[in-house]
């Protein structure tokens, strides 16, 4: 009998249910699945009557219910894993029971909003025989595991600093503009360039040093800082800044550097084009667009490989937490305006790019019903 078979998955497939049906779920999660070969679209939970009905008749589904009905489709025996993509504030409370009940999770970073509300989902997954991946899509995506190949084989020397911008003009009829700090740019955006820290260290930030947060004069959002600015002290007194903004115009890029030579990534962390890197080895410059692919399709095939194999994946719970004690910091240090020591934290696993690599070919952006791209003026 195959891992599978033992595991009750219907002809090597993973069964998914989608939680949540918004943006990211619709535009980049959902016509990914079918392109992974192992997993298959099984079900979709929303409250929104339209998204359900339309939905259910594109992907050709029986199984759609509103969150009311989870507890329902948890024990259905129609599902395998769940897609998690509600707002961050609410991934415990579909993350835990579906783990109770031995579903398997993807869930959306941030993994929570506080460090004990993602000790609450890593301990669910600790008690269950399910696994637990966080969304960290750029863990297997080609430019980004080009990146830390390089830099672990030394080409850049001793890492000294990093620095990134990565901001977008939010539409303020967006939920992200009307739930203040925990939904504004530090917790939706902040992610990217804190993983990215920690990642291609290959350390954990000591402390914040400072962390900023403003409100561009005349903005429509709501109440949050628009734009926020940190700067953070990794291990070896190296510095690693980044800022990260709703009220400014679309800006995705980061350098690394060191004593022999940097990478500068722009665009670095999106989605849907090629991701480039500028590399400046001594006095020689070069230049590379990677071919552009389906981060959420990778993942999501990354996933359902563990599961059928019955291995750990590798961005779990340990890395959500890792950030957001980063996050927690920061926070602090906007409330007081002081320096604030991050408790200490070994990381106990980190990126295999030989392993994680994934290159599925990009996907074209399907229609979606009553969800819309964050950004001013975008469908």
């Amino acid at each position: 009998m195959s891992i599978a078979s033992a595991l009750g998955l219907t002809v090597n497939k993973v069964r998914y249910a989608v939680v949540g049906a918004g943006d990211i779920s619709q535009a980049s999660l959902m016509p990914g699945i079918a392109h992974t070969g192992n997993s298959v679209l099984a079900a979709i939970v929303t409250d929104d009557p339209v998204k359900a009905e339309a939905l259910a008749k594109s992907y050709g589904l029986d199984q759609v219910t509103n969150y009311a009905g989870y507890a329902d489709l948890l024990a259905s025996g129609k599902i395998d894993a769940v897609y998690i993509a509600t707002p961050n504030w609410r991934h415990a409370e579909f993350a835990v029971p579906a783990l109770a009940a031995g579903i398997h999770v993807l869930c959306e970073k941030p993994l929570e909003i506080s460090v004990d509300r993602a000790r609450e989902i890593q301990d669910a997954a600790n008690r269950s025989a399910a696994k637990l991946m966080v969304a960290y899509r750029l863990h297997f995506e080609p430019a980004t595991l080009d990146a830390i190949t390089r830099i672990r084989a030394g080409e850049l020397g001793d890492l000294t600093t990093f620095t990134s911008c990565f901001a977008q003009m939010v539409d303020p009829a967006n939920h992200r503009a009307q739930n203040g700090l925990l939904a504004g740019p530090l917790f939706d955006m902040g992610p990217y360039p804190i993983n990215a820290i920690r990642y291609l260290f290959d350390e954990e930030p000591v402390a914040v040093e400072s962390a900023i947060g403003t409100r561009q004069p005349g903005n429509d959002l709501g109440d949050l800082d628009d734009t926020v600015a940190v700067v953070l002290r990794m291990p070896g007194d190296r510095l690693a800044s980044f800022t990260v903004s709703y009220y400014a115009n679309r800006t995705d890029s980061f350098t690394i550097a060191g004593t022999k030579g940097s990478i500068h990534m722009s665009p670095a962390y999106g989605f849907g084009q090629g991701l480039e890197q500028t590399r400046t080895i001594g006095e020689d410059q070069s230049h590379e667009t990677f071919k552009a692919t389906d981060q959420f399709g990778g993942e999501l095939r990354y996933f359902s490989d563990c599961i059928l194999n019955n291995r750990d994946p590798e961005p779990d719970a340990e890395e959500g937490i890792a950030d957001l004690r980063v996050v927690e910091g920061i926070v602090e240090a906007l409330k007081t305006g002081q320096r604030v020591e991050l408790p200490p934290f070994t990381r106990a696993r980190r990126i295999d790019p030989d392993a994680q690599v994934q290159t599925l070919s990009a996907i074209k952006k399907p229609e979606t019903v009553h969800a819309s791209n964050p950004a001013r003026g975008k469908d």
